[in-house]
């Protein structure tokens, strides 16, 4: 795996999403590229007509603006998001559901509920809206499912590297995290240079380790469909912020080489 890992396995049993158009975290082999390069010039991808993003590298492609430059209204330091009203919108046509699903994700210094909570229907239109981004209501919900799942698969990806330090900590948990969907990654923007794709979007997740700050980098690159179903690769790997991350990456790297080579 090049020191770094994405997502391999679905989360949980099967697809939150409806499965007659099922998303899927799948596999991406190390020496390819994860995306489709022969969709670079074609029409909108899944992820781009339904997240409202874009290639350009100045569009907003995180659906939920995660920044604080663009609003006047206060910032939750946690998420970096202002708060989400539960209200319709005013171009609204059909109500959605507010009601709000828990995440499997312990939150650290947790006020009231222990693990993080996703956004009703309702609060991700708004958040669409607030950014000129509104999709048709009928596809708010599939919209919230896939992008609870990814947040699943992604929190999943960041156990199996925090495993390499059980010992330390039996129960990391997240502290924060930021959307930059602007920034490209060091890795993102190789990627860039050596291929032309670009991960329609980015989070920093900053991971209590008993204690101990640890910050991942996700890029989230959309696959190539199975059929009529989206698929997207998660690549989620510790940040280069010290010595011990570097260890890690440089175990991991070791660790796939082995499993590719001397298996």
């Amino acid at each position: 795996m090049s020191g770094d890992r994405s997502s391999t396995t679905n989360t949980g049993a099967s697809c939150p999403v409806n499965h007659s158009a099922p998303a899927a975290i799948a596999p991406h082999n190390r020496p390819e590229c994860p995306v489709d390069h022969t969709q670079r010039q074609q029409a909108p991808s899944f992820a781009q007509s339904l997240f409202g993003t874009s290639n350009h590298p100045e569009a907003p492609k995180c659906p939920v603006d995660h920044t604080d430059g663009e609003t006047s209204t206060p910032i939750n330091p946690l998420n970096m998001m202002p708060q989400l009203t539960q209200d319709m919108h005013s171009g609204q046509t059909a109500p959605l559901s507010t009601e709000r699903e828990f995440s499997t994700i312990p939150r650290s210094n947790a006020e009231g509920e222990a693990v993080w909570e996703y956004p009703s229907p309702q609060q991700f239109y708004n958040a669409l809206a607030r950014k000129n981004m509104a999709a048709p209501e009928e596809y708010v919900d599939v919209m919230v499912d896939i992008h609870n799942f990814l947040n699943e698969g992604a929190w999943n990806e960041v156990l199996k590297w925090e495993a390499r330090h059980k010992d330390e900590c039996m129960m990391p948990r997240l502290a924060r995290l930021q959307g930059r969907p602007r920034d490209l990654s060091p890795m993102a923007r190789l990627s860039s240079w050596m291929h032309g794709v670009r991960p329609f979007d980015r989070h920093d997740w900053y991971v209590d380790r008993c204690g101990k700050q640890v910050r991942y980098v996700i890029d989230y690159y959309e696959g190539v469909p199975e059929g009529d179903n989206p698929v997207f690769n998660l690549v989620v790997r510790p940040a280069i912020d010290d010595f011990g991350s570097l260890t890690d990456r440089a175990k991991q790297l070791w660790d796939d080489a082995k499993e590719k080579y001397f298996k």
